[in-house]
């Protein structure tokens, strides 16, 4: 029996390479199947409707007669409230506003580049740590270990803890990613206790920090005032737990899928480690060539919209595919070349409109560092595996493992 595109894009044999699909699916601006979801794959239609204020985020206002070929969240991380990502405006506004004022512009707009020193220890610490050239990891060894180290040091987890705070991270990165060899129930388990431990243990690094504040993000919120109000601890977890998760997840891949597609582009590889400065140009290349976030799944119409002569009716289910619209030759010329001196890169990589990517300043400079000097420093690096194991996850997509090989470690 053929395959529908929506059940292919799903499908694991299709992980390593999922644009033709979406070169398929671009022939009309929506697809719709019976009793799924309507997906938007051309560049336009998907940035319109990112910024329309009838898309919810709230899954709440999904219809009950809506299906998704996605799973629900788990039960038992609804003990949190939704992260603002999940929510629509006033509630994402208000949230998201008392977020960003420790984090970025205007009130804290030095907060990312101050971080750049200590951002370049950790990488130089995490090389100098690899070992044996002829056979590196470079998720377990360096994508997976990096952004979570900066999000203990952005929020404010002493160092002492930092392996514990890492041993949770695993463990609910794993419930995002399942492993079809592993126990469900026995993976559910682990989640939930990994889940239970971290909440209460940043509920006490909350309460220390109202008690005694610091110069961390996670004081700057926990004593915040203003027109907003303080946020609550229950909306301090969840909005810690976003930071955690979605700011892990989506550098993880940007690095990982950065680095193998440099491997792929030696060139380009070698233009980087005599250029750093290709750099920040070359990562927003990556950000549309191979986006970290493939999709956003289970968005919801408000009211009846008209997309490329198509009526979603209001209560609907919607997929915006962002790796299909950064691909779009309507949008971009020659879309599936990796081009880093592509002079116009208004990509989707990082979402838009009022759900774009909060973390995006930090996930850039993370991108930048690790990859330039990875390129410094790697003496001749090669793909040990092409295409290398993919993760089951089809919105978060990356390598599981990226093994390679190099000559040696440069100082």
């Amino acid at each position: 029996m053929t395959q529908s595109p929506l059940h292919r894009i799903l499908d694991f044999a299709n992980r390593a390479d999922p644009y033709p699909i979406y070169e398929e699916l671009r022939r009309t601006p929506v697809h719709h199947e019976d009793g799924g979801p309507y997906v938007v794959s051309t560049y336009y239609e998907i940035r319109s409707l990112l910024h329309d204020p009838r898309i919810s985020s709230d899954a709440r206002n999904l219809a009950s007669t809506a299906a998704d070929p996605l799973p629900e969240a788990p039960a038992e991380e609804s003990a949190l409230p939704p992260g603002f990502l999940k929510l629509d405006p006033p509630e994402h506004d208000r949230l998201r506003r008392m977020t960003n004022r420790p984090f970025g512009p205007p009130h804290s707009p030095h907060r990312v580049d101050s971080m750049r020193g200590e951002l370049h220890d950790i990488v130089t610490g995490l090389i100098d740590g690899i070992g044996d050239p002829g056979r590196i990891d470079l998720v377990e060894q360096f994508s997976y270990p990096f952004p979570v180290t900066v999000i203990c040091r952005l929020l404010g987890v002493p160092r002492e803890d930092e392996s514990q705070f890492h041993s949770w991270a695993d463990t609910l990165a794993a419930s995002l990613d399942p492993d079809p060899d592993a126990d469900p129930a026995e993976r559910g388990k682990d989640a939930h206790e990994a889940r239970m431990q971290l909440g209460m243990y940043l509920a006490g690094l909350i309460e220390e920090r109202r008690r005694n504040p610091g110069e961390d993000m996670l004081s700057q919120l926990a004593t915040a005032k203003g027109g907003d109000g303080p946020m609550s601890t229950m909306e301090l977890l969840s909005t810690a737990a976003l930071l955690l998760i979605a700011g892990h997840e989506t550098t993880v891949n940007l690095i990982t899928n950065g680095m193998l597609t440099l491997l792929r582009h030696p060139d380009v590889l070698q233009r980087l480690r005599a250029e750093p400065r290709l750099a920040v140009p070359l990562v927003e290349e990556l950000l549309r060539f191979e986006p970290p976030v493939q999709l956003l799944p289970q968005r919801t119409t408000l009211a009846d919209i008209e997309v490329g002569g198509v009526t979603i009716p209001k209560g609907a289910s919607l997929w915006l595919l962002l790796a299909s619209g950064n691909r779009d030759p309507k949008r971009f010329e020659n879309p599936d070349r990796f081009d880093p001196d592509r002079p116009d890169i208004q990509h989707l990589g990082l979402g838009s409109g009022i759900h774009s990517c909060f973390g995006a300043p930090l996930a850039r400079l993370e991108a930048q560092l690790a990859l330039s000097e990875l390129a410094r420093r790697l003496d001749n690096p090669r793909l040990l595996q092409d295409p290398p194991p993919y993760r089951q996850n089809a919105v978060l997509r990356g390598p599981r493992h990226l093994h390679l090989a190099c000559d040696g470690i440069r100082p």
